[in-house]
Formats: C-alpha cells, structure tokens, sequence
C-alpha cells in the first residue's frame, strides 16, 4: 500500500535551520476533529482508541492511495502535503464520506467529525517538518470549515473547477489570522447536483408548498360541490338562470398609505346590490399590502477625505465629493424585510424580533428589497454608494470613530464595545446616533453597498458614484457587525463578500436619490 512517512511535530512560526530543503509548491491538507476536548472528556481512553483506529485504517490509507505524505498527526488532527491539488482534494472527500459511513449508526454527540481545510502554496519542506504560509493558511480554512466539510482556497479551486465532479460554493474572501491578503474560501460539494439544490432549496420549498395549496383548495372545492348542493345541477338544467346585471368598472387603486397606516386593516369592497345570491360567494380581491418605508435621513452634499493608513485596503486616502442624498436612519429591519417577503418580491421570510436588523442577506438579496421599495413607492431607492456611506458615517468628523479617536462604550455594538455588546444584533437605534442623525454607522450589522470589491482605492471614482463594471463576484460590505472588533467598527474600515452568498451578521439600509 505504500509507506506511509512521518514528519516532526514542529512549531509552524519557528525558522527553519541551516541548509533548509528548497521551496516547494505543494497542496497541503490539514484536519482536526470537532468538539475533540468534549469527546475527550465524555470518554478519554474510549475516544483516543477511535481516533487512533480511524488515522490507520482511513485516514493513512487514504493519503497514500492518493499519492500523497503525511506530515504529521497530533491528537486531534493531521497535516499532508500532496504534489496534486486533484488529488489532496479527492482525498479529502473520500475521508468526509467514509466518516459519514462510521457515524450512521452512533449516536450525534459521540460521533467523530473532522473540519478540513486544503490550500496550495509555498512550502519549505525539511526531513522532520514543513514550514511557511501555505501551511498556516491551511490551518485557517480548517478553522472556519464546518464538522463534516471540506474547505478550500481560491488557490486550489483554480486548478480544480474543471477537474472534478463535485460543486462548490464561494464562501467569498475572509481575513484570517497573521495573513495580509484576504484568502477566497470555497466548500465543496461531493455531489455537483448539490449546488442546484443549496441554491434552489428556497424556491423549491416554495413552489412544493403552492402545489400543496392549490391541491387543498380544490378538493375542497370538489367536496362542497359534491355535498352542499344536492339537486342544484339537476334544478339550473330544468330553468335558466338570469344574468346578473353587469358590474361597475373598478376604480383605480388608491396610493399606499404613510407608514403609520401600515398596520390599518383593510377596509372589505362593498357587495353589488343587483347581484343574486350564490351559494359559493366569490371572495373579494386582496387589497393591496402596504408599503413601509425606512425612516430616512437628508445628507447634505461636502466633500471629505475618504480612507485611511489604518489598513491597505483603505489607502489611497482620497479626496471625494458628495452630491445631496437621503439615507435610512436605520438598516433595515425584520419587519420592512418581511412585508417584502409577504409581497413575493424578496427571497426569504427573516426570523428575528420585527425592530432588530435583517441579517443573513446577500447583496443580491439586498437588490430584491430596494427594488421592490422603489416599485412600490415610485421612488429612486437604492443602496448607498461606498462613498456614501462613509461620508455618512463620519457625520463630518474624520476622527478615528465618529466620535473621536478613542473607544467609548455604549457607541456601538461589538464583541469589545462595553456594556451593550451582546452574542446577537441589538434592535435598531440601541446606541447613540452620529452628527447626522444616523443609528448603527459602525456595528450591528455589517452593511452591503452598491460597490463592487476592489483591494484598494487606487483608481476609486471621485464624484461618489458607486465603483461598479465588468466582471463583479464580490461586493462591498461597511460598518462590522456585533461578531467583529472594535477595528471594524471605524468609518473607514472596508470589506468584499461574495455577491450571491448568505451569511449570518450581513444586512444593509437604503439610500434615495433627491
């Protein structure tokens, strides 16, 4: 079966001594076992028997059948190198789906799940160990994938996507620990009829439960018809019926009502005097919802400096000039999302309390929403431009943070902003507004803008527009959410998310054209 070769546990950050091996470009694999500490705890000789047996009968065996080394195991995990990115990937697959087989019969909270992250890089390889950032991202991916995935970089996906009969689904760049670029994620789906399906599960649900509905509705018809009205067919066969008189033209649908009347019931049609009983009544026409519009703030137009030295991705600082606009005083929020959804125009029915920021939206779904305020009101809404944003943001400070350059509680919701800080968003206007009257400029919720993600600002247009063209897989997100630190928290901070991904700390609010 091949040998299987062994390197040193080592310490990834350390130099490697004199007369190191030369680089090598390598796909590296790394894997760890969830919840390990409380499998370990539960049934320490128990558990380390299992995680003995599966590295020598699966996870051994499988490296080498894929041409591959293994570097190491520690006790919870395990790093190889590959020569092929086809083949680290085929072997990553094939320990997830052999695992699933061993986990069918145990139960959830004693089974045995790893997280895999694969990445290709520059490595340096000596006799006992491998050392440079290749592996370091590796480990990273690892640490996002969930128990049971495989993760994988940009890198990797590059040599792979035509290669493969698998699917994958963009995760978008994330910034991982002590690595300067952002690295793009990708999970794998062992089944390439998967991506169809993770994408269309909504629509499909949707579409299953309208069928479902129009079945109900006429077997209940049937069944009225076949026991509510004994000898009606044979009585309208013996005697015509007169026609009822013909009905009024319907007059135009009144404009939507303001956002206090949202929550008015509405008022039932008057019935047609002329017309004769019916055993079965027509129902009236649903009246049309009504449209709530986001609270929203007038910009004045004024020109800033717009970025920072604070991070790469905020340079060049930039000189912007800001034409008039208005901007909701709030993201928005479950509620206003979910009479979208009630109108069929958004993609989702969020959960959540009705005052707390919609989350979990991807910029696509963002688009749904606006697109569907500005139909429905006859008005220019949109999302805020990037430049926009910060201009709003800033309420005209160009201090660190809104308020200063310090760090004050009880301004914005983070994992280190004070007392408020919370494991979920707080509802809207929790914290102090900006000098513009603006809630939630900076945590929260992280912000989609209009902007596609560039990695600076070189060439960044000057007039405010939003920076869009060409081929756009990532787009721009602002202001951090409650998960982040108070580093993201800054107006100037700046981050790019895949377009057409959910996650859960994403949201947005809207901007008018005057």
């Amino acid at each position: 079966m091949g040998e299987i070769r062994n390197f040193r546990s080592g310490n990834q950050g350390d130099p490697p001594p004199h007369g190191a091996m030369p680089r090598r470009l390598a796909a590296i694999i790394v894997g760890d076992i969830a919840s390990y500490s409380r499998l370990m705890q539960a049934d320490e000789e128990g558990t380390h028997v299992r995680v003995k047996r599966i590295e020598r009968d699966l996870i051994e065996p499988s490296i080498v059948e894929h041409h591959g080394t293994l570097v190491k195991t520690t006790g919870d995990g395990f790093i190889a190198i590959f020569d092929s990115p086809v083949e680290a990937v085929r072997c990553s697959i094939v320990i997830q789906q052999n695992l699933i087989g061993r986990n069918t019969s145990l139960p959830k909270h004693s089974r045995i799940e790893y997280r895999i992250g694969v990445n290709l890089g520059d490595v340096i390889v000596e006799p006992d160990d491998i050392y440079g950032d290749g592996v370091n991202i590796a480990t990273r991916i690892e640490g996002i994938a969930e128990p049971g995935q495989v993760y994988i970089s940009g890198a990797i996906y590059e040599q792979i996507k035509h290669k493969l009969v698998c699917g994958y689904e963009s995760l978008g760049e994330r910034k991982v620990k002590n690595i300067t670029d952002p690295v793009r994620i990708y999970r794998v789906l062992p089944d390439a009829d998967a991506v169809g399906r993770t994408r269309g599960r909504r629509e499909n649900l949707l579409i299953f439960l309208l069928s479902v509905t129009l079945l109900a509705l006429a077997a209940s018809v049937l069944w009225y018809m076949l026991t509510q009205m004994p000898g009606r067919v044979s009585e309208q066969a013996a005697a015509p019926v007169a026609s009822p008189s013909p009905s009024p033209a319907a007059s135009p649908s009144p404009p939507p009502p303001p956002r206090e009347a949202a929550t008015q019931s509405p008022q039932p049609s008057p019935s047609l005097a002329s017309a004769p009983p019916s055993p079965v009544p027509a129902p009236s026409p649903p009246a049309a919802p009504a449209v709530r519009e986001p609270q929203m703030i007038a910009i004045p137009s004024g020109s800033f400096a717009m970025g920072s030295n604070d991070d790469p991705t905020e340079r060049p600082v930039h000189q912007v000039t800001i034409k008039p606009f208005s901007i909701g005083k709030y993201p928005v929020t479950v509620q206003e999302w979910n009479e979208c959804a009630a109108a069929k125009a958004c993609a989702f029915t969020a959960t959540g309390k009705d005052d707390a920021p919609v989350s979990n939206v991807s910029w696509t779904d963002a688009q749904q929403y606006v697109s569907y305020l500005a139909q429905a009101t006859k008005k220019p809404y949109r999302l805020p431009s990037e430049a926009e944003w910060e201009y709003a943001a800033r309420g005209g400070t160009q201090t660190k943070y809104w308020w200063g350059d310090r760090l004050q509680p009880g301004m914005a919701g983070c994992k280190d902003c004070g007392d408020l800080a919370a494991e979920q968003p707080a509802k809207v206007g929790s914290f102090k507004p900006n000098p513009f009257g603006l809630y939630d400029m900076g945590g929260g919720i992280d912000q989609w803008v209009a902007d596609c993600w560039h990695r600076t600002y070189q060439g960044a247009p000057g007039d405010g527009s939003a920076w869009t063209g060409g081929d756009c897989p990532s787009h721009v997100l602002r202001s951090g959410s409650w998960k982040n630190d108070s580093r993201y928290v800054r107006p100037s901070n700046r981050d790019g998310y895949d377009t057409n991904v959910r996650y859960p700390t994403h949201g947005f609010r809207v901007a008018l054209s005057p």
